[in-house]
């Protein structure tokens, strides 16, 4: 006996994301750092400013939107994904950062080296920092560019967990000019 079991899906939906934010934003309103902690919230600026300096614009961005991926951090990844595209970044490497190992060509080994190094600081409860990753980055880097990655890759670690111990929405880029 042959049975048809044809799935039917509600229709496709258009959400008016201005309205998506705010019903978002007010369901998880919690504290603003900035506002309630400023001096915190500005020594964590002040990191960021410092941690990315000399850096290229389009490995920093890079870096932010691996870290944010791992994190599960919509807000952070909806930020520097917008930023990445407004500094020229391609949309193929936007959409294939977290499956850079299987597109290697995408990427130049700097930028993969400092991928690999991204996902062992931002998992190293899993695994520690292995040898052969920071080596490899540090065959690409030199001593105090590395030293900048690695500034960065806890400064972006840092905000993942501030927006998301802070519930920031995605789409709501708070940030001042």
């Amino acid at each position: 006996m042959t049975t048809n079991t044809t799935a039917t899906f509600p229709a496709a939906t258009t959400v008016d994301t201005a309205s998506g934010i705010a019903t978002a934003e007010a369901a998880r309103a919690r504290l603003d750092l900035a506002k309630t902690a400023p001096k915190v919230f500005r020594a964590l600026i002040g990191f960021d400013a410092a941690a990315r300096t000399g850096l290229d614009p389009a490995l920093v961005e890079l870096i932010q939107i691996r870290a944010s991926h791992l994190n599960h951090c919509a807000y952070c990844l909806h930020m520097h994904t917008s930023d990445a595209r407004k500094a020229g970044e391609s949309e193929d490497r936007l959409h294939l950062v977290a499956v850079w190992r299987e597109a290697r060509h995408f990427f130049t080994p700097k930028e993969q080296a400092a991928l690999a190094l991204t996902e062992a600081v931002t998992l190293v409860a899993d695994a520690g920092v292995p040898d052969a990753v920071y080596a490899e980055a540090a065959a690409h880097f030199e001593e105090e560019e590395l030293a900048h990655v690695l500034a960065l890759i806890l400064a972006i670690n840092t905000w993942n967990r501030v927006a998301l111990a802070t519930g920031k929405v995605a789409g709501t880029d708070e940030r001042r000019g």
